[in-house]
């Protein structure tokens, strides 16, 4: 990683995006510069550091996924996030934990291809050009056997024999000229956008009639035998008539996929994937049992065998070769409403050494995330229904009366944190949004009143709600 960002200058870029949960910041903060610290350490020492792997303590909808993403987004890390109850341990059908670090290397492949996609843009625009052009304007082939013969070639030739040549080749000479001027006019033709409309044909890859039939928690399988038949069997192609707009959009990226390097992607995403690949375990508590005693389903203490050997470090086979776990940075979360993190088995406690408690949002946190972030629920409105000529304005009472509302929804039933004001904020919404075609170019401003007003059936109604929100 190669972003020499500060802890507090990465604190402040999460600011941003997330209110609160200052703790959490602080300490995957620390966690990204020690990877930057790390890479300025002898390559001996380099490789005796291990990531110190993290586990959010929370309830839903505070931020513990949104600070994993962000942070993985601010340091350009392949990301991936998954369910842990999603896995079973070896024998059952299901996923393998070692499919994580598979999917982790195939987000780092198609990062860096796009990266390497950026480089080559120009000179892919610029081949694809002139292969439209010699759609538009296919050029001449010269009759077979036809040569240029010289009278070092043929010195016993006649005289005349080689004037009919010289002609031969001044009036080809010709030909080419009048070819090349043809060409430079169809090209500002089409740089000028008139030709968008033509009809060419084009050459494009066949889908594929090769059907798989995977088993229920054997789609990595299925996909390993994609891969393999894709490269086994030659692509079929066939002809298609497209409009010239569409048929340059065809002809840059097939110039683009010959002109990006795999094997070179392949190479810069796996050191990209081991050296900054952050791995997000979601719902690690749903694989925790806190009753000793009582037999686990499919097994949850066996998953967290299987995690362990992934966690601490091994050696994962993948389809670009094989992958190291051993400096990937997991963040683990989890509400343990029912399950404490002293519930997992004592080895996987160690592989999670820090620990972290993200608090539960008050009604004043809630006022701050619909003003404050820069994806704010407000702002997105605001531009929704722009686009339909609406001017969207919120009072401050009525985002003051949105926010109590949601904290005492919360408190009454199921604590979702900021997700409840997803709900809250389309049914406040859901008539004007309805209208909206209808109201082009007037302005509306969500004052308290109306607020009272569209929420009045859901205050009333206390089982409703749970429900409705």
């Amino acid at each position: 990683m190669s972003t020499p960002l500060t802890p507090r200058e990465i604190v402040s870029e999460l600011d941003k995006y997330i209110i609160g949960q200052q703790e959490a910041k602080n300490m995957v903060a620390i966690a990204l510069r020690n990877r930057w610290r790390r890479q300025q350490l002898d390559p001996e020492l380099r490789e005796e550091i291990a990531p110190k792997n993290i586990i959010m303590i929370g309830p839903t909808g505070v931020g513990k996924t949104e600070v994993a993403r962000r942070l993985a987004r601010l340091a350009g890390s392949p990301f991936f996030k998954v369910e842990a109850s999603k896995f079973t341990e070896v024998g059952y059908v299901g996923r393998d934990v070692e499919s994580m670090i598979r999917d982790l290397m195939e987000i780092g492949v198609n990062m860096v291809r796009e990266e390497e996609k950026k480089k080559v843009q120009a000179k892919a625009e610029s081949n694809a050009e002139e292969r439209l052009l010699d759609l538009l304007l296919p050029p001449q082939k010269t009759p077979s056997g036809q040569q240029l013969r010289t009278a070092a070639q043929s010195p016993a030739q006649p005289s005349s024999q080689y004037a009919a040549d010289f002609e031969q080749s001044d009036s080809r000479e010709q030909t080419q000229a009048d070819e090349q001027r043809t060409r430079e006019k169809l090209r500002k033709l089409w740089r000028d956008g008139r030709l968008d409309e033509r009809t060419v044909e084009v050459e494009v890859q066949a889908g594929s009639n090769i059907e798989i039939m995977a088993m229920p928690g054997m789609e990595d399988m299925e996909m390993q035998f994609r891969d393999m038949f894709s490269r086994v069997f030659p692509k079929r192609k066939k002809t298609k008539k497209v409009k010239v707009k569409n048929a340059y959009e065809i002809l840059v990226q097939e110039e683009t996929e010959r002109l990006v390097d795999m094997d070179k992607v392949a190479e810069i995403a796996k050191e990209k994937v081991e050296q900054s690949g952050i791995i997000f375990i979601d719902e690690i508590d749903k694989v925790c049992t806190s009753d000793k005693s009582a037999k686990a389903d499919v097994s949850r203490e066996g998953v967290q065998r299987d995690l362990l050997p992934v966690v601490e470090g091994c050696v994962v086979n993948t389809k670009h070769g094989m992958v190291r776990s051993d400096h990937i940075l997991f963040i683990a979360a989890g509400a343990f409403h029912y399950a404490k993190p002293s519930d997992m088995v004592p080895e996987l406690q160690g592989r999670f050494p820090l620990r972290v408690e993200l608090s539960a949002l008050s009604g004043e946190d809630f006022y701050r995330i619909l003003t404050e972030p820069q994806n704010a629920l407000t702002k997105q409105y605001k531009a929704l229904l722009a686009t339909e000529g609406i001017s969207l304005e919120f009072d401050n009472q009525a985002l003051q009366e949105i926010s109590s509302f949601a904290q005492k929804v919360n408190d009454e039933t199921e604590n979702i944190g900021a997700r409840r004001l997803y709900t809250i904020m389309e049914k406040l919404l859901q008539d004007l949004s309805f209208k909206a075609p209808e109201m082009g170019g007037q302005k509306v401003t969500v004052d308290r009143e109306y607020v009272l007003e569209q929420l009045k059936d859901v205050q009333e109604d206390r089982d409703l709600t749970r429900y409705i929100l």
